[in-house]
């Protein structure tokens, strides 16, 4: 036998023996002696699928009786998902439910979205928020933290405690090794950062994306299908998932210059090559997209788009001398409007919701009030009261 047929075998093996590790450590931990449900944060990426896999699959080699707690399995959509990811993630959380509905698992799937008043639009084109970026990241607390935390904390209120399952693993990146090192107690499971009453287990925190890839391609999902969308959504978009955010801790990993997909609306990234991906892969109808968001990101700093004065009134000058420039001016937030309205038409996708429309709306008219009734009045108005 040559070195590199034994290495391959050795190497075969380790793999092996840290999966069957993984489960071992699955199952003691869901015999536990109580019933504080599982959270799966499943954000529809490679690592995220890899837990909820073996979690749906441990469920089902357990007898019905054994089957003491349940496990919520949790998307994050934020309203502004790139569309061929969040049809994945709306897909995938289906087949999941169904098969766990037939085969009578105590399994629930949840896709959580941000409250209409903190989407996205609403932000942008009601109140003129600047686009975000590294340096003013309004987005992911609004759209990604809150809608996920809020369920999960209602989760570990009415239970007493709720523990979190996360795909993270050590060797992702340097940023992600040391945020494991961080938690480090010598204990399976250790506190969550912000949740009360939640604990964070991370059972493929020692795998490596070989591994992942490798299970993933030759294990079919035991909820049915196969996993080859998946594969193909990461050829396509050259890049990975943005990850489930439950705390401010994670939000650098959430639009960063790696290639990941995630919101095709994310200006905190210089190039989007996710959504390049997908467009150089053939999906030409994309290219609209990634023209409105280069636009957006265009605008973001033009002067003359922004208003002197903050929402509260103020003008912020930094320490520096710099003079900061407020929100969009009323005519910007209008013609990202209308240039949004056109893109509908253009692609054939909503876009926006009437809901988001309608609060849109709201805001623009008690602005305009309040705009109205606070400015000076002019010497021919006070004429005309007399």
């Amino acid at each position: 036998m040559g070195l590199d047929s034994a290495t391959a075998i050795l190497a075969d093996k380790s793999s092996a023996s840290a999966f069957e590790a993984i489960r071992a450590e699955l199952l003691h931990e869901y015999r536990q002696d109580h019933t504080y449900p599982w959270i799966i944060g499943y954000s529809g990426g490679k690592d995220s699928t890899l837990v909820a896999h073996m979690v749906f699959e441990m469920l089902m080699k357990l007898a019905p009786s054994q089957r003491k707690r349940t496990v919520h399995i949790v998307s994050n959509d934020t309203l502004v998902e790139s569309p061929l990811v969040v049809q994945h993630i709306i897909d995938s959380i289906n087949d999941i439910q169904d098969a766990a509905d037939a085969f009578g698992l105590p399994v629930q799937t949840k896709i959580t979205r941000p409250l209409p008043d903190q989407s996205f639009w609403v932000n942008i084109i009601g109140r003129g928020y600047p686009s975000p970026n590294r340096s003013f990241r309004w987005c992911t607390d609004r759209m990604k933290i809150q809608p996920t935390s809020k369920y999960i904390k209602s989760l570990a209120e009415t239970a007493g405690q709720a523990i979190l399952l996360l795909g993270v693993r050590r060797s992702e990146s340097a940023q992600r090794a040391a945020s494991v090192g961080r938690y480090d107690n010598g204990e399976r499971l250790h506190k969550h950062n912000d949740l009360q009453g939640c604990m964070v287990f991370r059972p493929i925190v020692e795998l490596d994306t070989d591994e992942v890839w490798e299970f993933l391609a030759l294990n079919d999902p035991p909820w049915g299908s196969s996993h080859l969308k998946l594969i193909g959504l990461y050829r396509e978009a050259s890049g990975g998932e943005c990850p489930v955010v439950t705390s401010k801790e994670d939000a650098p990993s959430c639009g960063t210059t790696s290639s990941r997909f995630g919101c095709w609306t994310c200006t905190v990234v210089e190039k989007d090559r996710s959504l390049e991906g997908f467009v150089e892969s053939g999906y030409a109808e994309f290219t609209p997209l990634l023209d409105f968001r280069d636009w957006l990101v265009s605008i973001r700093n033009d002067k003359e788009r922004r208003q002197a004065r903050r929402r509260d009134g103020r003008i912020t000058i930094t320490d520096g001398g710099t003079f900061v420039p407020g929100p969009f001016t009323m005519q910007t937030r209008s013609e990202i409007y209308t240039r949004l309205r056109a893109l509908e038409k253009e692609t054939g996708q909503a876009l926006i919701t009437e809901e988001e429309i309608g609060l849109i709306h709201q805001i623009w008219a008690e602005e305009q009030a309040s705009y109205v009734t606070s400015r000076p009045m002019s010497v021919r108005e006070i004429r005309k009261m007399k």
